[in-house]
């Protein structure tokens, strides 16, 4: 069995080459066509959504995970276009394909499709409201797979880091050694999510018997502030000895630190759909820091 995965070198797509092995035959794509490791692969160029057609005709792979994205949240507000390419044309483009040709095709989306005014975790089945043009863009790329009317499997996902990438851990921790004390975000609760952990439930869940299509989320249990997972992450570090000293870290609200694109205040989605419907156990967020730090450990 042959699986394309397109975005190799992002958080996900990196713990996705892993996490797929055991399934079959990973072929994987960057913008590039070079991996972290310097190894080649497959090019795909999201910014040119029709050049993917000829990718997936000449791969004809069994199962499609989309692991690409633009995902630089305030640069979309002056880039729509861009935006939209990668993350709405884009994913209509495979899903149409894998439509035809028969082929399950994986999506991953974002809590950013929600307005943030929520007081409950969020049902996949809620009205979908986003506050910028990455969660519209997002959104949109949601519809036009369902419009495709082949299998999928659309993840919702929030909160996302690793020990690799660029991410809010991995500027915590840089930004820790560098400074004594941190003003962080206090009112945007969510659930940050591992990479690892989408990967892994992806490969368990293109494994059920079932042939379930549909919408899930998938993050980890629990929430937190940003603040309180920045102090998660010094605490953690501090006793794994991945950091000699920890920064004092002090708790400001979203006005303190303005953006150009608005933030969901409440990003905590109910993810007990997932865990029902395949069968997985999902942890809470702390037990997965602990595993993401564990990587770093000297």
């Amino acid at each position: 069995m042959t699986i394309l995965v397109f975005g190799g070198n992002g958080q996900v797509g990196r713990e996705l080459l892993r996490a797929l092995s055991s399934l079959g035959t990973v072929v994987t794509t960057t913008r590039s066509g070079t991996l972290t490791d310097d190894s080649t692969c497959e090019v795909a160029d999201f910014d040119q959504p029709d050049s993917l057609v000829a990718l997936l005709g000449r791969v004809r792979p069994d199962i499609v995970v989309n692991a690409a994205a633009y995902t630089a949240v305030d640069k979309a507000e002056q880039d729509a276009e861009a935006a939209f390419r990668a993350n709405a044309e884009a994913p209509g483009v495979i899903a149409r394909w894998c439509s035809r040709a028969g082929v399950p095709f994986v999506h991953y989306s974002t809590d950013y499709v929600f307005d943030g005014e929520g007081t409950a975790p969020y049902r996949e089945d809620q009205p979908t409201a986003p506050l910028g043009v990455y969660g519209t863009s997002k959104r949109d790329g949601e519809d036009r797979v369902r419009a495709a009317g082949g299998r999928h499997l659309i993840f919702r996902t929030a909160w996302v880091y690793a020990a690799h990438g660029n991410n809010f851990l991995r500027t915590m921790l840089r930004i820790g050694t560098e400074r004594p004390a941190l003003r962080v975000v206090a009112d945007q609760i969510g659930t940050p999510t591992p990479a690892a952990l989408i990967a892994d439930v992806t490969a368990q869940a293109l494994q059920h018997a079932g042939g379930l299509s549909g919408t899930w989320h998938l993050t980890a249990s629990g929430q937190t502030s940003w603040h309180g997972f920045a102090e998660a992450i010094f605490a953690e570090a501090l006793a794994r000895g991945v950091l000699p000293r920890v920064p004092s870290v002090q708790a400001i609200a979203s006005s303190e630190y303005p953006t150009p694109a608005k933030r969901p205040s409440w990003s905590v989605l109910d993810n007990s759909k997932l865990q029902q419907d395949f069968d997985i156990l999902l942890p809470d967020w702390q037990e997965g820091l602990k595993r993401v730090i564990g990587e770093l450990t000297p």
